[in-house]
């Protein structure tokens, strides 16, 4: 059933205000979209509640880390009739939507774009600027390093990313098994000494070499399950802003299965790439295996990938559904093929925080080191830890290893 002449224009103008709370939500939405849906919508039909709803999912979502926020969205915005007057109300210094029962299972992001002309007449809130360089220093009015992933609201998450992309790991050189020419050192470079010998048999010049030094190549295993959801779309940011810094960097996500998104975030728009990586991964959000994924990579991807020294990160809570199933096994292999291990584990954030579950106490006697991975400032330490020579187990404290033992 087409939707009546006289009632097209107001059905455009709804769809406009949806648009803009999207927006203002963090989904990126533009006039283009805006046009789309509205055209989708008028050739569909507004028979159905359902035909409404999948019109508009069509054009706004394009990634499935935006479908929770988007159905939250149309469920406030399409299903209560005083929609408009709330929003109109939150415009109001004294009126505060979070309060109203409708958006009690609000997320933080919807709430806040939903209230944020409350907080526009703040002449403190609107006074505060984000300021951040190449070095991570931020402005005294407002400082994110410590502030957690999952704490931060749209705004301070936009701000957050763009200061991932310009993170820079100094990863340090290692010797490889080539040689190059030297002109002090220990080691005599036997054929280039013999061709110079050729050139004048009188006097055999002794020729040196030294070993070739590159940085090794850098493999990031990141947990994408429904526990890691907030973290894991921050460190899609971290890696693409790696692959796009070295040349040699192989990305992996896993939840139920092991996924190579390494040609995804070599574009260098991070939307676009995000975007090939949400359409590539078919398991976002959903349960974990960790044994399962780490037995793939090392039966397929070990060999091509972890070689000349590579570092290895994993990112992971280390909650496994399979409790742990060959984890031992896959994560001594794992640890032997590595030059160096790294394990960020979001969970490291609590204070009180024990080695319990099974996946952890299998997973931490293997790496060389347990660092927390929760906000910006964890992201700089990381950069530190690897520009320093490994030492196995430094970086793990005596309480971890006592448990586990």
């Amino acid at each position: 059933m087409q939707a009546p002449p006289d009632n097209q224009g107001r059905i455009a103008e709804n769809i406009m205000y949806f648009a803009r709370l999207l927006r203002s939500a963090g989904l990126p939405v533009g006039p283009g979209k805006l046009l789309d849906a509205i055209s989708a919508v008028r050739l569909v039909g507004i028979g159905e509640q359902e035909d409404l709803y999948w019109s508009l999912f069509s054009q706004f979502v394009s990634r499935k880390d935006q479908r929770e926020l988007f159905n939250q969205a149309f469920h406030i915005f399409w299903r209560n009739p005083h929609i408009m007057e709330r929003m109109m109300g939150a415009m109001l210094p004294t009126i505060k939507v979070e309060q109203e029962e409708e958006l009690e299972q609000m997320s933080r992001r919807l709430s806040e774009a939903m209230s944020k002309g409350s907080s526009a007449n703040n002449s403190e809130a609107t006074s505060r600027k984000v300021e951040f360089d190449a070095s991570f220093t931020f402005s005294e009015k407002e400082v994110l390093q410590e502030k957690d992933f999952e704490k931060m609201s749209a705004e301070e998450i936009a701000v957050a990313k763009r200061a991932i992309a310009q993170l820079r790991l100094p990863i340090m050189n290692i010797p490889t098994r080539r040689f190059k020419r030297a002109e002090q050192g220990t080691q005599i470079d036997m054929r280039a000494t013999l061709r110079a010998a050729l050139r004048s048999p009188d006097l055999i010049p002794l020729k040196l070499k030294k070993p070739k030094r590159r940085q090794p190549p850098l493999v990031m295993l990141c947990d994408i399950s429904g526990s890691m959801n907030q973290y894991s779309r921050m460190f899609l940011h971290f890696m693409h802003a790696m692959t796009n810094d070295h040349y040699r960097v192989h990305c992996f996500v896993f939840g139920t299965r092991l996924t190579n998104i390494s040609r995804y975030l070599k574009h260098r728009d991070v939307d676009m790439a995000l975007d090939k990586a949400a359409v590539g991964v078919k398991d976002w959000s959903g349960g974990t295996r960790i044994g399962a994924c780490l037995k793939e990579f090392n039966n397929y991807w070990s060999r091509r990938v972890l070689t000349q020294g590579a570092i290895t990160l994993i990112i992971s809570d280390g909650l496994d559904r399979d409790e742990a199933d060959g984890l031992n096994k896959e994560m001594d292999r794992l640890t032997k093929s590595s030059r160096r291990l790294v394990w960020l584990n979001p969970l490291l954030r609590f204070e009180g925080f024990e080695p319990k579950a099974k996946g952890i106490r299998a997973m931490l006697p293997y790496v060389d080191d347990f660092k927390a991975a929760h906000n910006l400032k964890s992201l700089i330490e990381l950069t530190d830890l690897l520009s320093m020579q490994p030492s196995k187990q430094a970086d793990i404290s005596a309480d971890f290893i006592a448990q586990v033992a």
